[in-house]
């Protein structure tokens, strides 16, 4: 396999570029030397904060734009990064149409993008693919136990569906295409109330709160830090990988023991409380990276512990401004 070494000189198009992980990817190239990057985005569930440290850099642009509505930049883009989607339980569920939407028509659009542009299009994919998986750990030639009309099939079938379309667009089309499965990720810039487990504990963490564990707490979770996560996307993108790749921590921990984790890394939280596990909760979550080690050389660096500290000293940072993420 071919993998260029950088994204220096490259022009860049991050679709969700405000959102969490998104705007980790538009700092990860433009730090490496892309002489364009740019962001789209309609701020939907994205943070035009996120991106606030990066105007004014040589290259970075901002487009506000729905994708599911069309898509448009102007002149040469070498890659497509289709970051775009609503990612949290919370958003999913306030948003299930626009989440359907922006998986199938944005998607397209993207895709549309770059073949129009001859750039590489990577899709965003993620481990829900996978649903309430039958098979431990998830390798990527799991076809995954999805329940197409459960109240997170909003998201699971949207992803689902893109990665067909990324999958024809590539075979059919010749587009150049890359997918990553990703797998729960954490980092600054998450927002505390998007329903997500790690943003949920550190802000108990932090208010001194109890623990709020769904079920018995002995399903389990993977987490890879942001910055692990994107060099795994850019190495990607940098094959030539047409087929899906797990990118994630397969360090798995039960959600009682990643509770402990968050109360040891901030110093504080209350007692762990069980409320009823909510419908379709995957009870496992583990992904295997054998692929990502052998096509990208890629595995995760970041211990939880210290991914754990830099995620909680941002959420103080951002509490002691005095504004909420």
């Amino acid at each position: 396999m071919t993998i260029q070494k950088s994204m220096k000189g490259q022009r860049v198009v991050v679709l969700g570029g405000s959102g969490f992980l998104g705007s980790h990817l538009c700092e990860r190239v433009l730090g490496d030397g892309a002489v364009r990057v740019v962001s789209v985005d309609n701020y939907i569930t994205g943070n035009a904060d996120n991106v606030a440290h990066l105007r004014g850099r040589p290259g970075f642009e901002e487009l506000r734009q729905d994708i599911t509505e069309g898509l448009s930049v102007d002149g040469p883009v070498d890659y497509v990064f289709n970051m775009a989607s609503p990612a949290s339980p919370i958003d999913y569920a306030k948003l299930p149409l626009e989440t359907l939407r922006v998986g199938s028509v944005g998607t397209e659009n993207g895709l549309k993008l770059a073949e129009a542009k001859g750039a590489v299009f990577l899709q965003a994919s993620t481990s829900e693919v996978y649903g309430d998986p039958l098979v431990h750990p998830q390798r990527e030639d799991y076809w995954g136990n999805v329940n197409p009309i459960g109240p997170r099939a909003c998201y699971d079938e949207a992803k689902r569906y893109a990665e067909a379309l990324t999958m024809v667009y590539g075979r059919s089309r010749g587009v150049k295409t890359r997918i990553v499965r990703i797998f729960n990720t954490y980092g600054p810039r998450m927002r505390l109330n998007d329903g997500r487990v790690v943003p949920a504990f550190v802000g108990q963490a932090l208010r001194g709160e109890d623990f709020t564990v769904f079920g018995d707490g002995t399903q389990t979770r993977s987490f890879c830090y942001a910055r692990d996560l994107i060099d795994g996307i850019v190495r990607l993108a940098l094959s030539d990988e047409m087929e899906p790749v797990n990118i994630g921590n397969p360090r798995e921990m039960t959600m009682i023991q990643f509770a402990e984790a968050v109360r040891a890394a901030a110093g504080g939280g209350g007692k762990i409380v069980h409320k009823p596990l909510p419908k379709d909760d995957p009870k496992q979550r583990q992904p295997d990276i054998t692929r990502a080690r052998q096509l990208l050389g890629w595995e995760p660096r970041v211990p939880l512990e210290e991914g754990l500290r830099e995620t909680i000293a941002w959420f103080r940072s951002v509490a002691a401004r005095g504004s909420t993420p």
